[in-house]
């Protein structure tokens, strides 16, 4: 193993019992095998990260293979798509690049070997036939009209289907096994089916593709995988896995081992409803930075090192559970404290003009990128006569533990000066439009000269030098902790997205480049948008909140 300290889980010390019995000649291989027809989401970052973590640890390599056997619902898109969500968590493949269409050759040879066997079966009946034969969970399933076939009937078959003879959905080949198995996995599953479809990597010259348990085992033998890591829904499929194995004359002999799956509360992880929520327009694309896929993520402004901190956190166990999405978000939080460059930017302006502040007159006050680390240094930020705060930060007639702006009351202007309300300026609403302050010339840097104390703090943004910015405020996407339950749609949080079109920032953001993480002082951390963000014109996505509001206000309560 590496010298990095790894924590132990049932996986690692399976790992540890083959290495001390011999097994694999000392080799550890791992390897995730992603399908091409969707982009990846939260709970894929678990398997990534565990499968390319072993194999770093213990000083082997981790494969990636695409399983594409279904041309009919994957692209390039998508298979380039994954490449960089894996780049993008730190981990490489080398020059592990797999298709298990790399494998359509060797897979065909193989099942004509079942059949020549006995052990395989073309079927003509149809796939509603097939259902009903199978049974049920507490009722054997019953053998199909053609499973006693002859063997040359079944290869000529076999043949004619590959030969493209035969329409979709005619003819399937299935596996010869038993029934009555309690194991629905058993009784006698197909291998390939007819799919007149062109592939990405194949083109037309194939008709018939093999089914996902039919390929992953002989494909992990073939790249002689030592260790086949997967979650848990599949440990059902684990005798059929074996079963080829060891019917099958396949030069490696891979061990699966299964493990639970990441799951988030108020979030949605099947690829079905994550795209039908793009389909149907809930969301403006895969990139929806309210979406789990890794690329909303990265948009939203998520870190590769919290994602992995997550799932270290998370764990390796064996039973399913839900996790609080507050603990990936506080991941995030933690990250971006150490990471982000502190700035202030003002989301709902409020005009404040400083009547005893020259007219002409602009200061340039010194600013810390890191108060927590000096060694990220200073900026300048210029001060005049007017500027914009919060319009929260101001009240008219505050309650009692109210410690912001208000007629009469002192506040200090982060890195500036000490200013006191003076005057109200309303519109024929009623409404503040503006609001008048005097400040105390010797509190430059926000000092008070006398000693005296004065509670609040808060941010603002000159607005002679302000930069007009676009401002994505984004909230959980669903609205109660399990959205699968019923009609997931129903549970689309309303509050999700608001968009805030007159913000501010101070003018040091001008030329921010796309993906920059930033702490907007008081407000939470942002990211400069990757996608509609332009020089002079930037577009922030609040990454996450300085704390739990959910928490804090009740929403997130079980």
């Amino acid at each position: 193993m590496t010298d990095r300290a790894a924590p132990t889980n049932f996986i690692r010390q399976a790992i540890d019992e083959d290495l001390r019995n011999g097994k694999n000649d000392g080799r550890v291989v791992t390897r995730f095998p992603p399908e091409p027809n969707g982009y990846l989401h939260i709970g894929h970052a678990k398997a990534i990260c565990l499968n390319f973590g072993v194999a770093e640890d213990y000083a082997g390599h981790c494969s990636l293979r695409f399983d594409d056997t279904n041309p009919v619902k994957e692209s390039l898109e998508y298979v380039e798509s994954i490449k960089a969500d894996i780049h993008w968590l730190g981990y490489d493949w080398g020059e592990h690049l797999h298709h298990a269409s790399d494998y359509f050759e060797q897979l065909y040879e193989w099942a004509v070997d079942l059949v020549r066997d006995g052990k395989a079966f073309v079927d003509s009946a149809s796939a509603e036939e097939i259902r009903t034969f199978r049974g049920t969970l507490t009722e054997p399933g019953r053998e199909s009209p053609h499973r006693n076939r002859s063997v040359e009937e079944n290869l000529d078959l076999l043949t004619r289907m590959r030969a493209g003879e035969f329409p979709d959905g005619a003819q399937v080949l299935r596996a010869k096994i038993d029934m009555a198995s309690p194991n629905m996995n058993l009784r006698d599953p197909v291998l390939y089916r007819i799919l007149h479809a062109s592939h990405q990597m194949t083109g037309d010259a194939w008709c018939i593709y093999p089914m996902y348990d039919f390929t992953q085992g002989q494909s992990d033998a073939i790249e002689h995988v030592t260790h086949s890591l997967c979650s848990l829904e599949f440990e059902d499929h684990r005798p059929l896995y074996d079963w080829f194995i060891e019917n099958l004359n396949v030069p490696s002999r891979p061990r699966q081992i299964e493990f639970s799956r990441l799951n988030l509360s108020y979030t949605v992880m099947s690829k079905r409803r994550l795209k039908l929520l793009v389909d149907e327009g809930h969301v403006s694309g895969w990139d929806d930075p309210r979406m789990p896929t890794l690329v909303a993520m990265r948009r939203r402004g998520y870190t590769p090192a919290a994602i992995r901190d997550l799932c270290d956190r998370v764990g390796v166990t064996k039973k399913d559970n839900v996790i609080d999405v507050a603990l990936l978000e506080n991941c995030v939080r933690e990250d971006l404290d150490a990471k982000a460059v502190r700035v202030m930017g003002v989301l709902r302006p409020l005009r404040v003009v400083i009547v005893n502040y020259p007219e002409s007159e602009v200061d340039q006050l010194d600013a810390a990128n890191h108060p927590q680390n000096p060694d990220r240094g200073t900026r300048k930020i210029p001060f005049s006569r007017v500027v914009f705060i919060e319009r929260e930060d101001f009240m008219e007639d505050p309650p009692k533990k109210f410690f912001r702006l208000a007629p009469g009351r002192e506040v200090r202007l982060r890195y500036a000066y000490l200013v006191t309300c003076v005057d109200v300026i309303k519109d024929d609403n009623g409404e503040v439009i503006e609001v008048h302050c005097r400040y105390d010339p010797d509190s430059r840097g926000g000092a008070a000269p006398d000693g005296r104390k004065v509670k609040g703090t808060i941010h603002w943004v000159s607005a002679e030098h302000a930069l007009s910015a676009r401002v994505r405020l984004y909230d959980r996407l669903f609205s109660v902790p399990d959205p699968d339950a019923g009609n997931f749609l129903e549970h689309i949080n309303g509050e999700s997205l608001e968009l805030l079109d007159g913000a501010c920032v101070e003018p040091s953001l001008g030329d921010a480049a796309p993906g920059t993480h930033l702490q907007f002082e008081r407000l939470g951390y942002f990211c400069v948008d990757s996608v509609d963000s332009r020089p002079g014109a930037p577009v922030f996505n609040r990454t996450v909140t300085l704390r739990d509001s959910w928490a804090k206000s009740g929403r997130g309560s079980r």
